[in-house]
């Protein structure tokens, strides 16, 4: 029976390259009889397993940490528990309100569902309804969209999940175009009232050299050339972009 060697790394980026080249090698050799079983170190560690490549726990396929945030024009349904007046589906307005029976409107706007459903539920409360019971879910979103721009075969706006990441991010509008430069690729992103820049290599994330980073909403994704582009170019120097993406603040 053959068994897998699948790797769970701790490297710092320079030295995964090295790491890979190393592992391809050791593939090529894989038919010695001699070979020397390979070991943990201190920078990663291996798991024998002829399983194949585990399945993720149910913790893994989300990301509590991006929750998805209510907007202006959002569908959102408000179901209240025992009470059928007054559940209902709603759309956000450009102000980011909804209005709803009893209390008339209130702040939808960057309120996670579970926030929402909690604020209705006081302020039902304030109005004599004993114990309300509010489930809120979005039904459909048109602020939580990222920006892809450039050299991409459908440039555009495009729903973001909180699973998105680069790589996805530009499959979803439908890959690189056929000239498109892998190495210059920006992420546009406004931080604390800061417009920031990142800098990443496509061929290097494919490659596993670092992470693929995540997108979130508001994100500007430019592929190839653009005026924002080439005020970045000029701002800093380039680098291969090979072992880490490039961060920058952007005055």
């Amino acid at each position: 029976m053959s068994i897998g060697f699948f790797l769970s790394v701790r490297v710092t980026a320079p030295r995964m390259r090295t790491i890979c080249l190393a592992l391809l090698g050791g593939a090529a050799l894989a038919g010695c009889a001699h070979q020397q079983p390979m070991v943990s170190t201190d920078q990663l560690t291996v798991v024998q397993n002829s399983a194949g490549l585990p399945a993720p726990e149910r913790h893994d396929l989300t990301a509590a940490d991006r929750p998805s945030l209510i907007g202006p024009l959002d569908t959102i349904q408000v179901d209240v528990f025992n009470i059928p007046d007054l559940s209902r589906e709603v759309q956000v307005d450009a102000g980011g309100q909804i209005a709803m029976p009893l209390i008339g409107t209130i702040d939808a706007r960057g309120r996670t569902a579970q926030e929402l459903a909690q604020a209705i539920e006081r302020a039902l409360r304030s109005r004599y309804v004993r114990n309300p019971d509010v489930t809120v879910n979005i039904k459909s979103s048109v602020s939580q969209v990222v920006t892809i721009d450039g050299q991409v075969t459908e440039p555009g706006l495009y729903p973001v999940t909180n699973q998105m990441t680069l790589l996805r991010a530009i499959a979803s509008a439908k890959g690189l175009s056929e000239f498109a430069k892998q190495d210059d690729v920006v992420i546009l992103r406004t931080v604390g009232g800061r417009k920031m820049a990142g800098l990443y290599n496509i061929d290097a994330i494919r490659r596993g050299n670092y992470a693929d980073p995540a997108i979130y909403a508001n994100d500007v994704v430019v592929v190839g050339d653009s005026p924002t582009r080439r005020r970045f170019r000029d701002i800093v120097s380039l680098a291969p972009l090979l072992a880490a993406p490039l961060i920058a603040v952007l005055n």
